[in-house]
């Protein structure tokens, strides 16, 4: 059975490469500090918003000590516009103010010392392993990816963890970080949470979902 949906995976991820080709970190970012701060802008944000943000802020703050000196409410305002600023500005700043105290100016690139910082929880340390470092401790697990590996039959969870924990066990380890970013385009562009396109999805012949719903010729 775990073989089969192995076989199955490696399916999806060959029509989705074909599909989508090469797939980059939608995120702008020239450094992995950088990296973290859009992801944590990020959260129920879409990327176009946050590079919107970031072009700014990443101008404003220019090293780590500028962040970890920074004022609040001045930020919070910088910010304001990815939603839940507050909330968002403080785990930026206390994570700035982490990776200069306990990781000499260096940001971790281990999954167990990126969670020790602010705001930081599995998803993102993924994110940023992957597209800062080149590593894979894991898979990243967004809306998109819940939803999308609900219909594809890859997990029965709603929980982050949990379904990052059925993947892992499908999904080769050379295609983690690859994988969440193809499966996110097709959230993005096909399998929207409202109105999703299953005529035009590049899986809908393999889609257990899509199957149910999408007339044969």
């Amino acid at each position: 059975m775990e073989k089969d949906k192995k076989r199955y995976v490696l399916k999806i991820i060959k029509i989705l490469k074909k599909t989508y080709g090469n797939i980059k970190c939608p995120l702008k970012f020239s450094n992995p500090f950088e990296l973290l701060t859009a992801v944590i802008l990020s959260a129920q944000c879409a990327d176009e918003r946050v590079n919107k943000v970031t072009e700014n802020l990443f101008k404003k703050y220019k090293d780590l000590k500028d962040y970890a000196e920074a004022n609040v409410s001045e930020f919070e305002t910088c910010i304001k516009s990815a939603g839940f600023f507050r909330n968002k500005a403080k785990n930026i700043i206390k994570s700035a103010q982490i990776v200069l105290s306990l990781y000499g100016g260096k940001v971790p690139q281990t999954m167990k010392e990126l969670l020790k910082l602010a705001g930081v929880a599995r998803k993102t340390a993924n994110v940023v392993l992957g597209h800062a470092f080149g590593k894979t401790e894991g898979i990243a697990v967004d809306t998109h990816v819940i939803r999308i590996a609900n219909l594809l039959k890859l997990t029965k969870y709603e929980d982050p963890v949990k379904i990052e924990k059925d993947l892992m066990a499908v999904v080769p380890s050379k295609y983690w970080t690859e994988f969440s970013l193809l499966v996110q385009t097709l959230g993005r562009r096909i399998c929207k949470a409202r109105n999703p396109n299953h005529a035009g999805c590049p899986l809908n012949k393999i889609c257990p979902f899509a199957k149910k719903v999408v007339p044969t010729a």
